[in-house]
């Protein structure tokens, strides 16, 4: 007998019997740990909807105070957010019927597009109040910052799922590969682009996700150390962000210059009152509040909708989230979590500074309200990464605590080879 060899193994075969085979070892991204399909979360789709329509109906109802001294029709901003949305609808459609396992192939692509438009903007893109932050092209704007969220959040569910697999998220080379990806954020984002609102959503993503994936706590609070500090001297090196700061803590200091924008929007968010004024009644879309369609539509909207309509918008909002960390509580993989996370941190994020800012709560940060702000590049984004979402509820386990059983379990058998028995 050879050693080693069981009397079973020595045993002659049957027909049709076959040899015992080594299963192939399985990557982080691997369609056969997703499960069986079932019915998505529809009800996504149904607030998703909601929001837009929202958006939509306040473009529109703004859209003479925009074009008030211009040569422009008055439904032109409505008609391009119209446009938006129907991309934006594509766009989800696209992703929510591409299989999971794609988006790791083409991720390499996409994490290229993001670096080579992110660097060129500064270079080719139009400066707009002081920021480079799109690229202008055949009467249509680009902006960079959403196409690079959505390649970090790609990025970020596939390499900590592998490192989580081969039982390295403590390890130095992780931390390293984190640091780095923060330090592009910092020096392209923050820097080249001065948009400093998104740069903080992308960390808050990245530190998110690394949380999540479970990460040792004291590596992230390295990592936050390092980001905290770099924020304050990019805060401090800038007279505007300065001013950003210094009109949060005292915003009535200066209504007439560096104080203006938020001392209108605390006057637009107040003059709704309980009911607000009606959807055609603005007042502060015609040429008081700045950015009404854009950083400042949630003070519209409680101008036009009042307390009552803000709180129901808000009700929405707190409803997608929770659907949507209800999907990645119980995705079937470590990926399909991690991205569904990234998403959850992304908008979450985006959507707490951005109605935070309007109501006196956080600096102002130029950064939109997702779904509702005028803009066709951050709702092709947003709503790309929420067909992402609608995608992997169709795999989620029923039972919370066994689809971590399950997740635990494709981690353990991704990270060996195991034999079949033979039939």
């Amino acid at each position: 007998m050879r050693y080693g060899a069981s009397p079973q193994a020595l045993q002659p075969r049957s027909a049709g019997q076959r040899r015992p085979e080594v299963a192939k070892k399985h990557s982080a991204v691997d369609e056969d740990n997703l499960g069986r399909k079932h019915r998505p979360d529809y009800t996504v789709v149904v607030i998703i909807g909601a929001l837009l329509a929202i958006g939509a109906v306040v473009v529109y109802a703004i859209g003479p105070g925009l074009t008030l001294g211009t040569d422009l029709a008055q439904n032109y901003y409505s008609s391009k957010q119209l446009t938006a949305i129907a991309l934006g609808i594509g766009a989800f459609l696209a992703a929510a019927f591409t299989p999971i396992t794609k988006w790791r192939q083409i991720q390499p692509f996409i994490i290229g597009a993001a670096a080579i438009v992110a660097l060129s903007v500064r270079f080719v893109g139009e400066e707009i109040n002081g920021a480079h932050r799109w690229i202008q092209f055949a009467g249509f704007s680009f902006q960079a910052a959403e196409l690079v969220k959505f390649a970090i959040v790609l990025w970020l569910a596939a390499f900590l799922a592998q490192r989580r697999i081969d039982k390295q998220l403590g390890s130095i080379d992780t931390l390293k590969n984190l640091g780095l990806l923060v330090a592009g954020v910092i020096v392209v984002v923050a820097g080249m682009q001065s948009d400093l609102g998104s740069a903080v959503v992308m960390m808050a993503v990245i530190a998110g996700v690394a949380f999540i994936a479970g990460m040792p706590i004291k590596r992230l609070i390295i990592v936050g150390f390092v980001v905290l500090s770099l924020a304050i001297a990019a805060i401090v090196a800038t007279p505007y962000r300065r001013d950003r700061v210094a009109t949060f803590f005292n915003p009535t200091a200066d209504c007439q210059a560096e104080g203006y924008q938020a001392c209108q929007a605390l006057i637009t968010v107040g003059s709704g009152g309980i009911a607000g004024k009606g959807v055609g009644r603005s007042v502060q879309a015609y040429g008081y509040l700045p950015e009404p369609a854009n950083d400042s539509v949630f003070a519209i909207t409680a101008e036009k909708f009042g307390f009552i309509g803000t709180t129901i918008i808000l009700g929405l909002f707190a409803t997608l989230f929770s659907r949507i960390a209800r999907v990645a509580q119980r995705a079937p993989t470590d990926y399909t979590q991690f991205l569904v996370v990234g998403v959850l941190v992304w908008l979450s994020v985006q959507m707490l500074i951005n109605v935070g800012a309007m109501v006196g709560l956080l600096p102002l940060k130029g950064i939109t309200l997702p779904f509702i702000s005028y803009g066709g590049t951050s709702i092709i984004f947003v709503m790309a990464a929420m067909g992402i979402v609608f995608q992997v509820s169709r795999y989620t386990d029923l039972n919370s605590k066994s689809a971590v059983k399950s997740r635990q379990t494709n981690s353990y058998s991704s990270n060996r080879a195991t034999y079949r028995r033979p039939a």
